[in-house]
């Protein structure tokens, strides 16, 4: 935390601008996304997400993520953060001047094959040869999807979400690990426990997160399970955008503005102006082809009508 940078007892990772935005169809102009950039910034959301290097023919949506990167050298406050799924898109992500990499593969087998047609011990491999390339001064966050639930094979146990962590862990021990509910089936007794075995299990782990999803309505009370484990690393989307092209019915990111206005009821400080955040939400929301969710957006806006 820098001089400038505002106190955190919780961080909020902002992944709206990536999570949010690859499904949507319409394609949202870059000078649009940078907008949006350096208003979630001005809150102070941080760590933002601010999209991902894949196949543009897979996510036409996020075609210009390199050049959103490189516009964010003008924004203050922001630590940019890109999804990369694979050591070729990993590297391409180095070469546009990303500093902080979320690699992402699956524990589900059928679901790591359909989003990156590979078995998850070959993600591994390309995570440890990505790992071995990374110059001096790049950070790394695992994503590991599925980690509670596939769309294809239903419930994924614990065990294997352990055994694959076992292989990933030595390979970059400082990197965040963030679990991922993909699709929203996770209930709070499982996020607790498979955290409480993770963390007792790994305990060279520093920082470890949790990307949950509202799809079924327990996002919030995901986070705070997670929360009641000492997890304080929180991915939300502003307005509620988005969910997983691969992870069919996957609807709905936690909000942002939820999030925030949960801890702050909490005590708990996350750094964020709310009233700031909740006019960029509303405007979030109204992004065509966009699939909004969250409460605390209308019930703030309805009170101050």
């Amino acid at each position: 935390m820098t001089a400038s940078s505002p106190a955190r007892d919780v961080e909020i990772v902002e992944v709206g601008p990536r999570d949010g935005y690859q499904g949507i169809g319409p394609f949202i102009p870059t000078a649009t996304k940078i907008a949006f950039l350096e208003r979630l910034a001005a809150t102070g959301l941080g760590r933002i997400e601010i999209g991902s290097f894949v196949s543009a023919a897979a996510l036409p949506q996020l075609s210009d993520t390199a050049e959103v990167l490189g516009a964010c050298s003008a924004i203050a406050g922001i630590r940019p953060q890109v999804l990369v799924p694979n050591e070729t898109y990993g590297r391409a992500a180095l070469d546009a001047g990303a500093t902080l990499l979320a690699f992402v593969l699956s524990v589900s087998e059928a679901h790591n094959r359909s989003n990156v047609r590979r078995h998850p011990l070959e993600s591994v491999e390309e995570y440890r040869r990505l790992v071995a390339a990374l110059p001096a001064g790049i950070d790394v966050r695992l994503n590991l999807a599925t980690s509670f639930d596939c769309p294809f094979d239903g419930r994924v146990a614990e065990a294997d979400v352990l055994s694959l962590l076992e292989a990933l862990v030595p390979v970059r021990p400082d990197a965040e690990i963030c679990l991922c509910d993909t699709t929203g089936r996770a209930s709070p007794d499982h996020v607790e426990r498979l955290f409480a075995a993770s963390l007792a299990r790994f305990p060279q782990v520093r920082r470890w997160a949790l990307h949950a999803h509202d799809t079924y309505g327990l996002g919030l009370a995901n986070v705070y399970a997670a929360w009641r484990q000492g997890i304080r690393v929180f991915d939300a989307s502003f307005a509620g955008l988005g969910g997983c092209p691969f992870a069919p019915g996957a609807t709905g990111n936690v909000a942002t503005e939820d999030l925030a206005w949960m801890f702050r009821r909490m005590g708990a400080a996350t750094g964020i102006d709310l009233d700031a955040l909740v006019p960029i939400a509303c405007d979030g929301a109204a992004i065509p082809g966009g699939l909004p969710g969250g409460r605390v957006r209308q019930a703030l806006t309805a009170s101050a009508r």
